[in-house]
């Protein structure tokens, strides 16, 4: 029988289920149980026979239909591009906030549906895990451009690469085009994006090179592009899976100075440390060698921050401040506009304009 102690505790609490109980959605159950207003009460996943509890007291189900079927408020989904769609859709349309992964689909059309399923639903939040925004680098990289400081941004030089298609925690379903939708700018370089978009704004032209001639799988392995905003930021990118040291780095040069972000704090620490160098230049009396400040980063508190913010809007019933449903459009349409602008990617696979959706 349930306490009265508790009884209080669950009114206050958002149920919560997660669609997908692997190595992310595990990750998520942890923020989530660090979170006063939140309990994780049931999970499904494939790996799961049938059904019953685990020893948490978590119930776990084969089926996410099922896990829709139980008494929840909120749903994580943590599942593979080709369902991730359907599952947010299926949990708007039972009265439940979502926070959905990234990739929001498999294409442009995914997320366009999922979007207009959202707008029968005012009521309901919906966010989407860019979990780098909420990495702290990027944060303070962020709050020093827009105070203006450094003035307007210029240029961008990013890179985002690892040294396979699918590594140790992945399973082969990310080099499966029906499954994925696309391979290492959809999976991983979709971060870099997102950052770039934040920074540089909606880039109008782009000129790409997208490759699968190295792993010979059915999705690339290295996308380059060269992007310019309708601001006249001009944006240089690879997403690789040929890069045999992981790595992430990101140049912002500005008028007064620049920003470079260089490794990210992640499960598996094989990006390097993480760091924001801000450097103030005085063309006139540095001689080209400006001072700089390193801020080395040794926590990472996105997970979790970022699954605070998602509570928060549920909780006090404000709008989504970062991660929308708009914010994953537009980083869908710059993927798929980088793949479309290689005019031999395109044809190969049967690529449409994505501006056109």
């Amino acid at each position: 029988m349930t306490s009265p102690e508790q009884q209080i505790k669950d009114k206050q609490c958002l149920k919560v289920g997660i669609a997908g109980f692997g190595v992310v959605g595990q990750r998520r159950k942890a923020c989530i149980d660090l979170h006063s207003n939140m309990r994780l009460v049931a999970v499904c996943d494939q790996k799961y026979q049938g059904e019953g509890v685990l020893p948490d007291g978590v119930r776990y189900y084969h089926n996410y239909l099922r896990l829709l079927g139980d008494d929840i408020d909120v749903l994580f989904v943590c599942l593979t591009n080709d369902v991730v769609a359907e599952v947010t859709i299926a949990g708007l349309e039972a009265g439940l906030h979502v926070f959905c992964e990234k990739p929001p689909g498999r294409s442009v059309e995914d997320i366009v549906r999922v979007i207009s399923h959202e707008r029968r639903h005012p009521e309901l939040k919906l966010m989407y895990g860019f979990n780098h925004r909420f990495h702290l680098s990027v944060r303070d990289a962020l709050n020093i451009y827009r105070s203006g400081e450094l003035g307007r941004v210029i240029n961008m030089r990013g890179m985002y690469g690892k040294a396979k298609l699918a590594t140790f925690n992945q399973t082969g379903w990310r080099t499966k085009r029906e499954i994925c939708g696309g391979g290492v700018l959809l999976d991983q370089g979709i971060h870099i994006v997102d950052i770039m978009r934040l920074f540089g704004g909606e880039f109008s032209e782009i000129h790409s090179f997208v490759s699968n001639g190295h792993w010979r799988q059915d999705v690339e392995d290295n996308a380059y592009a060269l992007m310019r905003s309708t601001d006249g930021v001009v944006a240089m990118l690879n997403s690789s899976a040929t890069q045999w040291r992981h790595r992430f780095h990101l140049d912002i040069n500005l008028e007064r100075g620049s920003l470079i972000l260089s490794g990210i704090l992640s499960g598996t620490k094989s990006y390097g440390p993480e760091t924001l160098t801000v450097v103030r230049a005085d063309p006139d009396n540095d001689g080209g060698d400006p001072s700089e400040h390193v801020t080395l980063y040794n926590k990472d508190p996105s997970w979790e921050d970022e699954v605070n913010a998602f509570a928060a809007s549920i909780l006090e019933n404000k709008p989504v401040q970062s991660g929308t449903s708009n914010d994953a459009l537009k980083a869908m349409q710059l993927v798929f506009n980088i793949y479309y602008a290689d005019v031999a990617w395109r044809n190969q696979y049967g690529i449409s304009n994505p501006n056109t959706r």
